[in-house]
């Protein structure tokens, strides 16, 4: 299943989207198949939910829709379910009431609850999920139909602070995608028209980048994560295998 519509304040998707297809497409299909047999062989036969996670910009979203394309492709595929922490946004409102600076945008930009009754609760019974309960960009609630899940599915959510104190436990894995905020916000601004500043350091990326340096400093997720995936040459990703 392709995920509801997924934006971040400052834009929708991450990109750019290199192809998994074409010349000099090679080396990144052999990689994300590395990573996609990694996936399918833990807990074979039961369900499994895997965070893709990442700075904003790091390329999750793009990484995590061709994982799941390249699991559809592998032999005795497993069935997967695609969805986006970002379909879990809190209201406009309740994510700016504390102010605009990093602390509220780590503190306040999701509803971890209700991504745990909408997803991560029905998912371990066996029952269908709900895939987002609101539209950060129409700033609106929505009501999607639930989907069913199989025996075996595996979760693939991809989103930024994954493996908060609030999350951490819910996973069965978690890949990390690894870039500088030098090259992550330079990316994410492009996702979005008007003029941005690439220096991390500049104060129209404060918010953004200080809320996920409190991120780093509060989960460590790097060093949590099952897998790291050096995603900063698009066109020849790097995965590390760690021990959690």
């Amino acid at each position: 299943m392709r995920p509801p519509a997924r934006s971040t304040e400052r834009g929708a998707g991450d990109e750019p989207r290199p192809s998994l297809r074409g010349p000099g497409a090679s080396f990144r299909h052999a990689v994300l198949r590395d990573l996609a047999e990694r996936v399918v062989a833990l807990r074979p036969g039961e369900r499994i939910a895997v965070a893709v996670d990442g700075f904003d910009g790091a390329g999750k979203t793009v990484l995590a829709d061709q994982l799941a394309e390249v699991i559809g492709g592998l032999a005795g595929a497993r069935e997967v379910l695609r969805l986006s922490i970002d379909g879990f946004h809190r209201p406009r409102a309740q994510r700016v009431a504390r102010g605009r600076g990093p602390e509220t945008f780590y503190e306040d930009s999701y509803d971890y609850e209700a991504f745990s009754r909408a997803v991560m609760d029905p998912f371990r019974r066996g029952e269908p999920v709900t895939p987002a309960v609101n539209d950060v960009d129409a700033d609106r609630p929505v009501r999607p139909d639930p989907v069913p899940v199989g025996a075996d599915t595996v979760l693939l959510v991809d989103g930024i602070f994954l493996q908060r104190p609030e999350l951490a436990d819910v996973w069965d894995a978690a890949v990390w995608v690894d870039v500088p905020f030098e090259v992550s916000v330079p990316r994410g601004n492009g996702r979005s028209p008007g003029d941005h500043d690439a220096d991390p350091e500049a104060e129209v990326n404060r918010r953004y980048v200080g809320g996920q340096r409190l991120y780093l400093a509060a989960a460590d997720p790097r060093s949590r994560a099952t897998w790291v995936l050096d995603n900063t040459d698009l066109a020849r990703p790097v995965l590390h295998a760690r021990t959690r």
